[in-house]
């Protein structure tokens, strides 16, 4: 590993640098001017082991110096050691909170730099075995993680299939509120992981329409009173195929499938759950699958515009919608309309670019 001395004294540095060069595996670079020793330790930082350097310098003491190189992400942790022939404790005190790891006095016993930088470059060292074997635990997790994402989606994909078998308009609706959602979840501060969470899990949030008579779920014109009291079956039936599994993207989704359709007012189904006691799952997935409703033409109706739809949401924000939950998906109103718009020129026989 390379060792950085930095001396503004060529014979101090001659002096070091003969010290360090019998140890095995330590290759000392030396520098008179902390700009240089800089640019240096930023271009090699990854084979950099050990930083000496003195304190009195002009332009950049040795604290300065050891600041800077603690500000280069691959040199915050490496040993560095500052040569001076001060002792005051201020001094050491502030080098100690700049970062140094130990001290050497001038004149300097060539045998003790010998040791203290033996010892410095075998903890550097086992610092970089540790960081390469947490690098590579990290991406080992990284593709179990992928791979059970991935099979999450198959999951998710096969419900859906099974879901646009029983009603045509089943596919487009559920990508978009998906999309929805996780604007939604974006806007909210929500963390990159939670976002892709709730989106994948918003997908299956009628899977419960698999279990209406066809009668009712394809019916053309408005819903009787019974009719509809079975169809608002599906949230329930929706958690009890979803509900039981282990996987947090099937909880969620379970969560979701019962509590989309419950209001902020209490006036909701099928729990009846009002403001906070409604998952947030489900108020932002409420938002999301009304705003879709609207917006898209069914067979009983006719599509409202992005803008009428729009309006309703914020009328309604305190009533059927958690207020906040609105105000988030607002903030992401091109987005919103950048989703839909797409999504109509798909229907129109476009090629999505």
């Amino acid at each position: 590993m390379l060792a950085l001395v930095l001396d503004d004294d060529e014979m101090n540095n001659l002096l070091m640098v003969a010290a360090l060069q019998p140890l095995a595996g330590c290759t000392p670079r030396d520098f008179t001017l902390p700009v240089e020793a800089l640019a240096f330790a930023e271009s090699h930082a990854a084979e950099i082991g050990i930083v000496v350097t003195d304190y009195e310098m002009p332009g950049m003491n040795g604290i300065d110096f050891i600041r800077a190189v603690r500000r280069i992400p691959d040199l915050a942790n490496v040993p560095t050691v500052m040569v001076t022939s001060f002792n005051e404790r201020s001094l050491r005190r502030e080098a100690l909170e700049a970062g140094a790891t130990d001290f050497l006095g001038k004149p300097v016993d060539p045998f003790e730099i010998r040791a203290r930088v033996t010892n410095l470059l075998a903890l550097s060292v086992a610092h970089r075995v540790e960081q390469q074997h947490a690098a590579q635990l990290a991406r080992e997790v990284a593709a179990a993680v992928a791979l059970v994402e991935e099979r999450e989606r198959e999951i998710v994909s096969t419900l859906m299939r099974a879901a646009e078998n029983r009603d045509t308009e089943t596919g487009d609706h559920i990508a978009r509120v998906s999309t929805y959602t996780g604007l939604i979840a974006e806007a909210l501060g929500l963390a990159p992981t939670e976002c892709r969470l709730f989106s994948l899990a918003a997908a299956m949030h009628d899977v419960g329409k698999i279990a209406i008579p066809d009668a009712i779920l394809l019916k053309p014109g408005p819903l009787t009173p019974e009719e509809r009291a079975e169809m608002e079956q599906h949230a329930a039936r929706g958690q009890r195929i979803l509900g039981g599994g282990a996987s947090p993207v099937m909880r969620l989704a379970a969560e979701i499938a019962a509590s989309h359709h419950e209001r902020w007012d209490g006036k909701g189904y099928p729990y009846g759950l009002k403001e906070e006691a409604i998952p947030l799952s489900g108020r932002m997935v409420a938002v999301a699958d009304v705003f879709d409703a609207l917006t898209t033409e069914r067979p009983y109706k006719k599509a409202w515009s992005p803008e009428k739809a729009q309006a309703h949401l914020m009328e309604n924000a305190g009533a059927h919608f958690d207020p906040r939950i609105v105000e988030a998906f607002m903030s992401r109103w091109s987005q919103v309309q950048a989703t839909l718009s797409l999504s109509q020129f798909d229907q129109r026989g476009g090629v999505a670019a």
